[in-house]
């Protein structure tokens, strides 16, 4: 069931200077992947839309105060030592990211290198491995991939179908699908109103 730019623009409407674009692209992911139903393209829609502001970020933005750092990551900064990292968005993530996920460590530069990328903000030496493997991408030599479309919506596809998220929509489960996504349930009230709209919209 390809979506058509104008229902795209109903579920997402901050996506209009970019739909024309990730329309192509979102229906050829959504059809390789299985995303083929009115529950689980509204769920993927929701998340993916949440998850990239509307499409339109596909690198995770690592620019942090001192204190947001602080809050953050309360096992890697103290108030004090967040203070070196404060807006530094580079140095933040090879911090943050170090020593985890297959990455190397602070000063291999993995964190930034890896750092998220793509609609579901795919993040780390090993799912960037894990995702170069699946869709027969160089990944690991050329992580900015994940910043044009076309395989931004291949990874988050999937990444959704390695994780049983199809499943999930299939079952109405989306609390589970964020918690899968977030690991937590950050930003849920606005995925489960992209949700509702989706729903109503993809008919």
């Amino acid at each position: 069931m390809p979506i058509t730019e104008q229902q795209l623009l109903q579920i997402l409407p901050n996506a209009r200077p970019v739909a024309g674009i990730f329309l192509p692209a979102l229906n050829r992911a959504m059809a390789r992947f299985k995303i083929n139903s009115r529950l689980r393209a509204s769920a993927f829609l929701a998340q993916v839309g949440h998850e990239s502001g509307h499409l339109r970020s596909l690198v995770e933005n690592l620019n942090y105060s001192a204190d947001a750092l602080a809050r953050t990551w309360p096992t890697r900064f103290t108030a004090l030592s967040s203070a070196a990292y404060a807006r530094q968005p580079e140095k933040i993530a090879n911090k943050v990211y170090a020593d985890r996920m297959a990455n190397g460590p602070e000063s291999s530069g993995d964190g930034w290198r890896y750092r998220g990328r793509g609609l579901i903000q795919l993040t780390g030496r090993s799912n960037y491995r894990a995702a170069a493997d699946g869709l027969d991408l160089p990944l690991i030599d050329k992580p900015e991939m994940l910043e044009q479309p076309e395989s931004a919506c291949q990874s988050a596809a999937w990444w959704w179908a390695q994780n049983g998220l199809n499943e999930l929509a299939d079952d109405g489960k989306f609390e589970a699908i964020t918690r899968k996504i977030n690991g937590g349930l950050n930003g849920q009230a606005d995925r489960l109103a992209l949700y509702e709209r989706a729903l109503k919209v993809l008919v």
